[in-house]
């Protein structure tokens, strides 16, 4: 008879009234706190979230969490560079898959990369968003992490396409990494195999786009000087600058005033309750500016299409116009109050079901689930080549939006 020299619980004695349970520690705690802190993070931001909320949402104590982690940055950064390793993972091909034809391969990379992003999806939101709070070597970490899955993916077009110069590639690789990790900046959801054949079939109709010649844009006309007596419109400016260059958490009322031309903090508050009210009112103008586009838009417009036609126009065009204030929209808006969030979430969520009926009018083959998915992604590029190249020519106007009627549409609209 052989002797079984596990623990188990004590039986039960006289006077016990059930054997005591011996609790173990799990074998995958520490993956359980990664799970739970991705969610905390890309919910409320790395500034949002304690070492004490993280422990609370696992049901450990602090202290326990401190055995696994020194501090919440040693987590935060620990998580943002296993992501980033599984990402380079992900595009590493087998010895055999030199014999693959190009499309084969490219297929495989942006596959992989795909189920690595589904995968770690609210982490990924940590690496979009978040990555400025990582100290600068760790930062560095990362920046490699993300060239090594840009580069397999260029490396791979160009396999493809030996005729596209080099800036193009740029551009369209850049296009399709903002596609696959666009799903991190909203929770629509799909089965996993649906979403990757949905990525996949956006990113191969990326790689095949044919861009219009790289050209400047027209020169914008110079934004109007603000009045100095009209100070809600110079402090909500100066703030969302700020916010921009800093972070919100980095920022104060009294720089914020100092910005506009105020005396003192006191003075901000005759306007706004607080910087948490500036953010707000400046993402309810975003909200509100892509809201207005649609009823003229669609009561003007042909069809279904052409109505999207001009949305993507005015779309790029308010963007552009005001690119600090469409990156910070991204970044800061945990920082809303939860009241404000609510509201505006609801409009963007209405903004994005007016632009997916519209896909769906132009591509009946599509579910509204897909759609979403892809006004999104359309989005996400605006945003994501903008932070890439600036103003370079290779990322223009009429560039962006072409690149968002393909990710929309398969194809450009039939006016080009």
């Amino acid at each position: 008879m052989s002797v079984d020299n596990r623990r188990t619980a004590r039986p039960a004695v006289d006077g016990d009234s059930a054997p005591r349970p011996i609790r173990r520690r799990p074998k995958n705690r520490r993956a359980q706190i990664a799970a739970a802190s991705a969610a905390a993070f890309g919910a409320l931001g790395y500034h949002g979230v304690s070492m004490e909320d993280i422990a609370s949402g696992l049901g450990i104590s602090s202290a326990a969490l401190y055995r696994h982690f020194p501090s919440k940055y040693a987590l935060f950064r620990e998580e943002l560079l296993r992501v980033g390793t599984a990402m380079t993972d992900s595009v590493r091909l087998q010895d055999e898959a030199h014999e693959w034809s190009p499309e084969r391969r490219l297929r495989h990379v942006v596959r992989a990369v795909a189920k690595a992003v589904i995968d770690n999806r609210a982490t990924v939101t940590l690496v979009r968003w978040e990555v400025r709070y990582l100290e600068e070597p760790d930062q560095r970490i990362l920046a490699e992490q993300q060239s090594t899955v840009l580069d397999a993916l260029g490396a791979e077009l160009r396999s493809l396409r030996p005729e596209l110069d080099l800036d193009d590639v740029r551009v369209l690789r850049g296009a399709m990494l903002s596609v696959l990790t666009s799903i991190a900046d909203h929770h629509a959801t799909l089965p996993a195999k649906a979403l990757v054949q949905l990525l996949d079939s956006v990113c191969w109709t990326l790689a095949q786009a044919e861009l219009p010649p790289a050209a400047p844009d027209p020169a914008p006309a110079a934004a109007a000087d603000i009045p100095e007596s009209f100070k809600h419109e110079l402090l909500l400016r100066k703030a969302v600058e700020l916010f921009h260059e800093r972070g919100y958490p980095n920022v104060s009322v009294e720089e914020i005033a100092t910005a506009a031309g105020l005396s003192a903090a006191s003075a901000v508050y005759r306007f706004y309750r607080g910087k948490a009210d500036l953010l707000a009112a400046a993402f309810r103008r975003a909200a509100d500016r892509v809201s207005a586009a649609i009823g003229p838009a669609v009561a003007s417009a042909p069809s279904p299409e052409a109505a999207m036609s001009v949305l993507i126009e005015r779309y790029v065009a308010g963007s552009f116009a005001e690119r600090a204030l469409t990156f910070v929209y991204y970044t800061e808006f945990q920082h809303v109050p939860a009241e404000e969030r609510a509201v505006l979430r609801n409009i963007q969520r209405l903004n994005v079901d007016e632009w997916a009926k519209l896909v769906r009018d132009v591509r009946g083959d599509l579910t509204a689930a897909e759609t979403r998915f892809l006004v999104h992604a359309a989005f996400a590029l605006v945003v994501d080549l903008g932070r890439s190249f600036g103003a370079e020519p290779i990322a223009s106007q009429l560039r962006v939006r072409r690149l968002m009627e393909i990710t929309l549409f398969g194809r450009p609209v039939s006016a080009h």
